[in-house]
């Protein structure tokens, strides 16, 4: 809506304008009037209707006589019965007017009333007088022209809208039509149809119709008259026919000349006819009918409607003399000629007129000032007149004359003008407006010329206008102006309302009158005596002065700014600004019990005295006040609550007591738990513990020896020596140094009195309390383990910080295994042995009450401990850090035992017996003390203030014994006390131990020692440490083995272990693939490689027995089904981690308990039998095998599991078993991630489970990708090496005296992230081996075998070597050394050298280095002769030394450690020399491995190290030689007889052989015309002449053979007497190279023999039986003639051919035998070769065909590997290959020469052959040994040269075996005697054919006189 005061467009739902204030309601009010006027009865009709229907208004009317108005409007009851037709007022009821508006929304009631004032219906008039549409009044009077001209304009924007309704109307009244129509049919009785019209939409009038007429006559209508008429509308009204109750319906139709019929209908008895045209004659007509049809009478009426008045009228403007106006034309008269009427008049004058076409008039020569009336009226031609409108309007005054300001105020003006001229005569006064921005104008009303204007804004712009205004009617003339500014104010009162350190907010009240103005001030400040600063303010008068110093006084001024920049006068205020108080508050250091409070120093308090006040308190506490100098920022308030907030107000207050604010901090001290662990940079681990693992990492710390800098490095120094069981870990302490150069004496005696003088001090059972708190169960074992071993006491009840709960610690004293010789024993030297949570020992608990100046724990210590070593078993006082107050350790319980050695002179008690101290006083721990009550046999309690609570000693109910130990010279000791004390305890003098005046620390302890004695002398109770546990949960103690998966392992385990009773058959049950199958299959793979059994058996043959061997053993294996146990231990292994550490812990625990329990047994019995050993030797026999056999441990379960893998994966792949095994090698990789050992060497079989090692290994490398280092250790049995690999790694390979470990075990350890990269790996792989030179297996032939294998496969293996070796002499491995080095030249080269690292152990001396220099010296030499001569054997002319083979440094690589204990055990704690040296070597192999990061010899992958233990394990198993001689020396002495020894056998041989190549050719000629003169002499007698000779001739060589090995003997060179052992068996071998020579000479000649013997039985054949062939031959012949059946030379052949057979078949011949020949030569290739390493070894066992070999030319391949010796050969040639082909070449021609000798000779194969061409080969290689040739060389060489000599050998046999069998050689004849025998049937002569076959060359390679004989005479 528009403001009609200043034009702004508000909103519709404003009351006010924003703007003005005008009160935009009453307008709107006003409006609505206005609007109603002009909209006459029809527009208020359809307003009612709904006016957004778009129904337009149609008409407006009115008519002026007598200065009256009058309505023709309907009264409002006719309104609301206005039915719905159109244009008719309905009767309703008011309640339904809204009902009415929904249901019929386009209809348009016109509501009219007749007025009884009415003159005449040309002057009738219709208009609402209320804003409220629904409820029209009547008003009389002339219509204003503005509301006719609102209705005109509105009629003719509707005019549109009216044509279109007239079309809509046209169509409803068509559709009411048809309706009446069909209402007319379905009533029948009607003779005449009306059709009605009727449109509820609408309204609008339709055309008349017929409408039926009733059957009953017409009852006459009365009273139609005429109730108003206007100039567009009639009125109509009625009575209802008399007697007629029906309800009627009327249709009024009414027409004027010239225009159709209309009809509307209604039921009421009055109607309102609209949209009529104005001036003219209507004729209406009513009837009507009831519902049921009966018509009634029509009544008719005429009327004229009235002229149109024009529209409004409008005063266009005014001036001081003229006017203008106009006027709307009238409604419906736009065809109608008619003119316009204009008539004005003043009052007391006449009235002017004028008349016009148009509607527009100027009325001119008017008086200023003066009030005048217009009038418009439309006239006709004719003179007529329509009704008038008019208009008041008045002439504008003149002005007032100049205007000035007299007087200028702050909220005043005062203004004069002059009087306006011409108005003297009329009345009028001058209204004075002034202006201003933003606000609405204000005006008064002056009388004179003169106006005072007050309570103005100061310092505002104003204006000021003048104008004359007429009494009369309050016009205004043109305005007369000026402007002014106001004076400025001054601002009010200055607040000060916020104070800070460098600003003061200040506001002052806004100058007096200038609220809403806009303001600027100037606010100035200066400190008192200062300069002046100034700062601007514009619009608020409120500003913050910034920049000030604390603590200062300022004043302050502000003074009004104008726009002029004029200034008012300043008002000022004084202010102090506030104190600057402490900066940010941090707590530095929080602790249990204090707290380093740090803050920044307070800004700008230069030269100001204050001081820091910190007051600080928490809940339940009175606040507590510390003052500290302004020199200090930081503060330590020291005496606080554990785990308690605190807030902490700092403030600064000078000296007048003002103070600032203060600067607050909440803190919550720590928990002595918490603080602890946060010092000791433990936090993170008291929820996710710390575990084994991660403490066993390597680390950079391992390599420093730098002492501790920090309490965050104390735990894990202390965790390192303690892994390293050093005794020295609980004195671990930083050592910084204080800096007191420059330290005054007062700073320095304040740093005494400091609480922080300790910080850097924890007390050592603080520190072990924190770390078991954040350890898991497997770290606690360890450490107890490692403290026992120390012989320090380990916790038995470990308190939880500052709780009073406590844990009691059966867990972690599980591993804990203590061997004791109680003086009670019946056997003197016997002892016992077991877990010490097992065993029943008295306990004697210590506890104190109260103050005590004794120590209690030093005390227990000196009682402890064999006067001539003293140890510390407990911590006390006097310790390093023990006297540092304790934080979470009160409560805690500790147990030691002391345990006796069997020596009287030693052992301080003669029993075992186990002590318990309880730190704190007891009345703090009742709990502990309860437990230890009831589980001790004595209680000793240490008290000197017996005024405490006594009843705490003898308020439990227990039978131990109370004992009360004090100091009477203690000041705290009264005897009044003490005295109640024993008399309410009842204690007995024996029960009181004093330390009296006159006694020294050694007799109070002898009292004590005494006192324990005695008690252990009587019947203690005794208790275990896990019988314990159920007196723990009695007290509400929780033990550590409840955790769920602890128990879960353990049920697991106990399934298992709880059905085992016998070791031996167990074993062999439940785990049986590792017992005789698994070894059997051992020894075979070792035969498969190295062949020891072959013999002369054929080597494929062999081969494929041994292969089916083995399939035989895994079907075997395969057979058992898995056992009960092994499924539920592979099934725990598949558990979750945590469960399956559990488990696999106790199954150790438990197996370990069930091997020590039987093992025990059986040495009880062992020793029994052999006291008559005598008698029962096969029962000691027995009870030994069980005593090797009794150990069982998971690795014997571990190892079933690789076995059950190994045989399944010789199943098909899909197989369901295969399948199954598949997922057990992940189970054991993840093992070895989680630190457990694993096996490598099958120690009971001797052998690798290659497929199962492989497959884990894969597996690991699959899960980390890891690279490792290689760390083994190698020596003699029981020398300490399993011990010394756990303190070096602090891991657990098994350890005791006597046979522990057996194989061997590899176990991994992780390096630290931060320390991978300078090591070059993520992790060290640890390989435990078994020990050597056992004396199981001395008695063995393989002993030396076993320990040459197992060595030179570790060190192979390794990086580095740990030769572990007993005191100084290392003469004992010397000799395995020696082999190893042998078997590496003896394997294919890889470019590996292995470091040896010497440890001397039990050397306690600290000059054995430097003593032992010259061993040193002496042991490198020996194993660098060594070394020569191994590479003098193996042809290695470029390894001399051994550091060739292995790095060594006789300096750096020996170590010399002393003994394990300090003492006897078993109370005898580890040396810390023995820790320390260990350290400090383990620290050199550590850089070692930091030095060779990168190289020739760099970190190996999983899947690098699995291929070098399979090639090194294949290695070893195909050495067949070195490895069975104590050292390379005798071995080389060895080599060098066996030479010599072949040179005597080959000349042996072959002397022999030259014998029996005479005895073949005697045995050729027998009986040949040269030796027919020896008629006597028949075959036997022969071939027992040449036995006779081959034996003279064998007994001859086999002394001469003797005489040269006795001669060999006693030589002086050479070593002999090192292989002085061997001779019996080279005079063994001597007599069966004799033996093996007789047979074969024998078996030759007798084979000579008897061909000779067929060729004679031959030839008596031919000549004994010539007469029967002949007779044969003649029958033959008669027989086919007699047939007379002439016969072909075929059936003459088939004749023959049966008589051939048949004569045949009666011969018996013995021909030669078929030798393998192939294998002959194999096998003396394999001789000759026995000697040479596994590589060639394994080359010849995979030979397959030797006939195959040698086909092709042998090439020389260069052996140049290093960088420049390509370069040298890529520039210069390779010389060295050409030298090498040349020999080659030479050999091989000589080779073949020999051969095809041989074979010309035509004599069958004899062994000597490849002896000599094998010698011939080894003479020609000895003869370029300068080419320095390799065993593979050689043996590819001879391997080529055989295998053409096995072709042509094997050929030459065959042909002699060809040409000497007698059956062949009669077979050569047949075609003669054929011949002869049909010569013969033919009769042909044979002198001739014979003449002509003689001529020929004969047929066949007999000899001539067989030839001859077979021919006949």
């Amino acid at each position: 809506m528009e403001c009609p005061e200043c034009g702004k467009a508000c909103q519709e739902n404003y009351k006010f304008c924003s703007e003005c204030g005008y009160n935009l309601q009453s307008a709107r009010t006003a409006q609505t009037v206005l609007t109603a006027e002009s909209s006459g009865p029809t527009a208020a009709s359809k307003s009612h209707a709904h006016s957004d229907t778009g129904t337009p208004v149609d008409g407006f009317e009115e008519t002026v006589k007598d200065g009256t108005q009058k309505s023709g409007v309907e009264s409002e009851n006719q309104q609301r019965d206005t039915t719905p037709a159109e244009h008719v007022t309905c009767d309703k009821p008011s309640t339904d007017r809204e009902h009415q508006r929904e249901t019929t929304p386009s209809i348009s009631c016109l509501d009219h009333a007749a007025t009884p004032e009415t003159t005449s219906p040309s002057l009738a008039q219709s208009e609402p007088v209320t804003a409220c549409p629904d409820k029209p009044d009547t008003k009389s009077g002339l219509v204003d022209s503005d509301d006719v001209e609102r209705a005109l304009s509105k009629n003719s924007k509707d005019t549109v809208s009216t044509t279109q309704e007239d079309e809509e109307e046209e169509e409803g009244f068509e559709d009411a039509s048809k309706h009446l129509e069909d209402e007319a049919e379905e009533t029948k009785d009607s003779e005449e149809s009306v059709t009605l019209s009727k449109d509820i939409s609408k309204g609008e009038d339709t055309p008349e119709e017929t409408v039926p007429e009733e059957h009953r006559e017409p009852v006459p209508m009365e009273g139609l008259t005429v109730e108003a008429v206007t100039s567009h509308s009639i009125s109509l009204s009625w009575r209802k026919p008399t007697g007629v109750k029906e309800v009627l319906t009327y249709v009024v139709s009414y027409h004027n000349s010239g225009d159709q019929k209309r009809h509307t209908s209604t039921t009421s008895t009055s109607a309102v006819i609209s949209n009529l045209k104005p001036a003219a004659l209507y004729s209406f007509t009513v009837k009507s009918h009831d519902d049921k049809g009966h018509q009634v009478c029509a009544v008719s009426i005429t009327a004229r409607t009235e002229l149109s008045v024009p529209g409004k009228l409008t005063v266009d403007s005014t001036d001081v003399t003229s006017a203008t106006l106009s006027w709307g034309g009238p409604h419906g008269m736009d065809r109608i000629r008619h003119r316009f009427l204009v008539s004005f008049h003043s009052s007391g004058s006449e009235p002017q007129r004028i008349s016009t076409a148009s509607c527009k008039a100027v009325l001119s020569n008017l008086r200023p000032g003066t009030e005048y009336t217009a009038t418009v009226s439309t006239a006709m031609e004719c003179g007529t007149l329509s009704g008038a409108i008019s208009r008041t309007f008045c002439t504008n005054p003149c002005p007032p004359e100049r205007i000035s300001i007299t007087c200028l105020e702050v909220t005043s003006v005062t203004l004069t003008w002059g009087r306006p001229s011409g108005m003297q005569s009329v009345p009028h006064t001058f209204r004075v407006t002034l202006y201003h921005a933003g606000r609405p104008s204000q005006s008064i009303t002056a009388e004179e010329n003169l106006a005072v204007l007050s309570n103005l804004r100061p310092g505002s712009d104003y204006k000021f206008s003048v104008c004359t205004v007429l009494d009369s009617n309050g016009a205004e003339s043109a305005p007369v102006c000026t402007t002014a500014r106001t004076n400025l104010p001054p601002p009010g009162e200055i607040t000060v309302h916020t104070v800070t350190l460098d600003s003061v907010s200040l506001s002052w009240a806004p100058p007096e009158g200038m609220e809403d103005h806009p303001q600027s001030f100037n606010v100035s400040w200066a400190v008192v005596g200062g300069n002046k600063k100034s700062l601007k303010v514009k619009n608020q008068t409120s500003v913050c002065v910034s920049g000030l110093r604390p603590g200062r006084e300022y004043r302050f001024s502000v003074a009004t700014i104008g726009d002029n920049r004029s200034q008012s006068k300043s008002v000022s205020v004084t202010a102090y600004t506030e104190l600057s108080g402490p900066g940010r508050v941090k707590a530095r250091d929080v602790r249990s019990r204090s707290v380093m409070l740090s803050w920044e120093r307070p800004v700008s308090m230069e030269g100001i005295s204050y001081r820091t006040h910190i007051i600080y308190s928490c809940e339940g506490e009175e606040p507590r006040l510390e003052i500290r100098s302004p020199e200090t920022a930081t503060a330590v308030l020291s005496d606080l609550r554990p785990g308690i907030e605190y807030t902490f107000n700092i403030t600064i207050v000078l000296p007048n007591n003002s103070c600032s604010k203060a600067s607050t901090a909440h803190v919550c001290t720590k928990t002595s738990l918490d603080e602890l662990v946060c010092e000791l940079g433990l936090e993170q681990y008291l929820k996710n513990k710390l575990t084994l693992s991660t403490v066993l990492e390597i680390d950079g710390e391992t390599l420093t020896d730098e002492s501790i800098q920090s309490l965050k490095s104390l735990p894990w120094c202390f965790l390192r020596r303690l892994m390293m069981v050093n005794v020295t870990a609980r004195s671990v302490r930083c050592s910084t140094k204080p800096d007191t150069t420059s330290q005054s004496m007062d700073s320095f005696l304040d740093m005494l009195d400091s609480p922080q003088g300790n910080s850097n001090k924890v007390n050592p059972l603080d520190l072990l309390t924190a770390v078991f708190l954040c350890s898991d169960g497997f770290l606690q074992q360890e450490m107890v383990l490692k403290m026992s071993m120390c012989q320090f006491s380990v916790p038995l009840l470990l308190p939880k910080g500052d709780a009073q709960q406590c844990t009691l610690m059966l867990w972690a004293m599980r591993d804990i295994v203590k061997k004791f010789r109680p003086h009670s024993l019946a056997d003197p030297r016997g002892f016992l042995e077991g877990s010490i949570v097992l065993t029943h020992l008295p306990l004697v608990s210590f506890v104190r009450l109260g103050s005590s100046s004794l120590s209690k724990s030093q005390i227990l210590n000196q009682v402890l401990s064999n006067p001539q070593q003293y140890h510390d078993t407990f911590v006390h006082r006097n310790m390093v850090c023990g006297d540092t107050p304790r934080k979470i350790s009160n409560g805690l319980v500790e147990i030691s035992w002391y345990l006796p050695c069997g020596n009287r002179n030693i052992d301080i008690f003669s029993e075992p017996v186990a002590i318990a101290n309880l730190r704190g006083d007891l009345s703090d721990f009742q709990t502990q003390y309860s437990f230890l009550y009831h589980t001790s046999a004595a209680v000793f309690v240490f008290c000197d203030d017996f005024g405490t609570d006594c009843n705490l000693l003898y308020s439990q109910t227990s039978q131990a014994h109370l004992f009360l130990v004090s100091n009477s010279q203690s000041r705290n000791f009264k005897k009044d006390d003490f005295r109640r004390c024993v008399s309410e305890s009842q204690l007995q003098p024996s029960n009181i131990i004093m330390k009296g005046p006159q006694m020294n620390d050694s007799e109070f302890v002898n009292k004590l020692h005494l006192a324990i004695s005695d008690l252990l002398t009587g019947n203690l109770s005794k208790i275990s440490v896990e019988q314990m546990s159920v007196v723990a949960h009695e007290f509400g103690i929780p033990v550590d083995e409840d955790y769920v998966s602890c128990q879960c392992g353990r049920q697991m385990a106990d399934a298992i272990t709880a059905r085992i009773s016998e070791i031996p058959e167990y074993k062999e049950k439940m785990l049986p693939l590792q017992g005789t199958t698994w070894k059997q299959l051992a020894k075979l793979e070792k035969e498969e490689c190295r062949l020891k059994n072959a013999g002369e058996k054929n080597i494929e043959m062999y081969k494929s027995e041994l292969s089916e061997q083995k399939q035989k053993l895994r079907e075997q294996q395969r057979a058992h089904d898995i056992s009960e146990p092994m499924s539920c231990f592979i099934s725990a292994m598949s558990g979750s981690t945590e469960e399956r550490a559990f488990f696999l812990k106790w199954m150790r625990i438990n197996l370990d308990n069930l091997s020590r329990k039987k093992l025990s047994s059986l040495r009880e019995k062992y020793k029994e039998e052999c006291q008559n050993s005598s008698e029962n030797k096969a029962c000691i026999t027995e009870l030994d095998q069980q005593m090797s056999s009794c150990s069982l441990g998971v690795e014997h379960f571990l190892r079933e599991m690789g076995q059950l893998y190994e045989s399944a994966c010789t199943l098909p792949e899909g197989h369901a078993s295969r399948q199954q095994m598949q997922r057990l090698p992940q189970l054991c990789a993840e093992l070895l991630l989680e630190g457990f050992p694993l096996e490598l060497v099958d120690g009971d079989a001797s052998n690798i489970p290659l497929q199962w090692v492989t497959q884990v290994l894969k597996e690991l490398h699959h899960l980390t990708q890891y690279k490792i280092r290689v760390v083994t250790v190698l020596g003699v049995q029981s020398t300490g090496k399993s011990t010394l690999l756990n303190t070096m790694f602090g891991v657990q390979f098994a350890v005791s005296s006597g046979r522990c470990t057996r194989g061997a075990f590899m176990l991994l350890i992780r390096v630290k992230e931060d320390f991978k990269r300078q090591l070059g790996c993520d992790c060290i792989m640890v390989i435990d081996t078994e020990g050597l030179k056992s004396p199981e297996l001395a008695q063995l032939d393989i002993s030396y075998e076993h320990d040459n294998e197992l060595a030179t496969l570790v060190v192979g293996l390794s990086d580095i070597t740990v030769i572990n070796i007993a005191m100084e002499n290392s003469t004992e491995m010397k000799d395995i050394l020696q082999i190893v080095v042998h078997a590496f030249l003896r394997m294919k080269e890889v470019g590996r050298k292995p470091c040896c690292q010497f440890v001397h152990q039990n050397v306690p001396d600290i000059s054995a280095h430097d003593k032992n220099l010259r061993d040193r010296k002496i042991l490198l030499e020996q194993l660098n002769e060594m070394t020569q001569a191994a590479a003098k054997m193996e042809k290695r002319g470029n390894n001399r030394k051994f550091t060739d083979v292995m790095a060594y440094d006789p300096e750096k690589n020996n170590w010399y450690v002393p003994g394990l204990w300090h003492g006897t055990p078993p109370m005898a704690p580890v040396n810390a020399g023995y820790s320390e040296s260990v350290n400090l070597f383990k620290r050199s192999m550590i850089e070692m491995f930091k030095e060779h990061k990168s190289g020739k010899n760099p970190p190996h992958t999983f899947n690098e190290f699995i291929e070098w233990t399979r090639s090194l394990w294949v290695a070893v198993k195909y050495e067949n030689f070195i490895f069975s001689f104590r050292n390379s020396l005798v071995a080389d002495a060895y080599a060098k007889l066996c030479t010599e020894f072949n040179k005597w056998e080959w000349a042996f041989r072959k002397s022999m052989y030259s014998w029996l190549m005479q005895a073949e050719t005697k045995v050729s000629n027998f009986g040949t015309v040269v030796a027919q003169t020896q008629t006597s002499f028949n075959a036997a007698d022969l071939l027992s002449r040449l036995r006779s000779e081959a034996t003279l001739e064998l007994a001859k060589g086999e002394k001469l053979f003797l005489d040269n090995l006795t001669e060999y003997y006693e030589r002086q060179e050479g070593h002999v007497h090192l292989v002085e052992k061997y001779k019996e068996d080279f005079v063994n071998s001597a007599k069966s190279v004799k033996r093996e020579t007789e047979n074969s000479v024998k078996d030759k000649i007798e084979a000579a023999v008897e061909i000779r013997k067929g060729m004679f039985r031959l030839e008596s054949i031919k000549k004994n039986h010539t007469a029967t062939m002949e007779q044969k031959v003649l029958k033959l012949i008669e027989r086919c003639r007699e047939s007379k059946i002439p016969l072909s030379d075929q059936q003459l052949e088939d004749e023959f051919e049966k008589m051939w057979d048949e004569t045949v078949k009666e011969l018996c011949f013995s021909g030669l035998d078929r030798q393998d020949i192939e294998q002959d030569i194999y096998l003396q290739l394999r001789t000759n070769l026995g000697r040479e390493g596994g590589l060639v070894h394994e080359m010849v066992s995979n030979v397959g065909n030797l006939v195959e070999c040698g086909k092709e030319l042998f090439k020389v391949k260069s052996k140049a590997k290093e960088m420049y010796k390509k370069v040298w050969n890529k520039l210069f040639g390779d010389e060295q290959k050409i030298k090498t082909q040349e020999m080659v070449d030479h050999i091989i021609e000589h080779c073949r020469q020999f051969v095809d000798e041989k074979v010309r000779a035509r004599s069958d194969y004899h062994n000597t052959y490849m002896i000599d061409l094998l010698h011939i080969v080894d003479e020609n290689l000895d003869r370029h040994r300068n080419l320095e040739t390799s065993a593979h060389f050689e043996a590819s060489l001879k391997i080529h040269i055989c295998g053409h000599a096995a072709r042509e050998f094997r050929q030459m046999h065959l042909d002699f075996i060809h040409a000497n069998d007698p059956r062949q050689c009669l077979e050569q004849s047949k075609g003669q005697y054929c011949a002869d025998f049909k010569d013969l049937f033919f009769d042909r002569d044979q002198c001739q054919k014979k003449a002509e076959e003689f001529t020929l060359p004969l047929p066949c390679t007999c000899s001539q006189g067989i030839c001859h004989q077979i021919s006949g005479p």
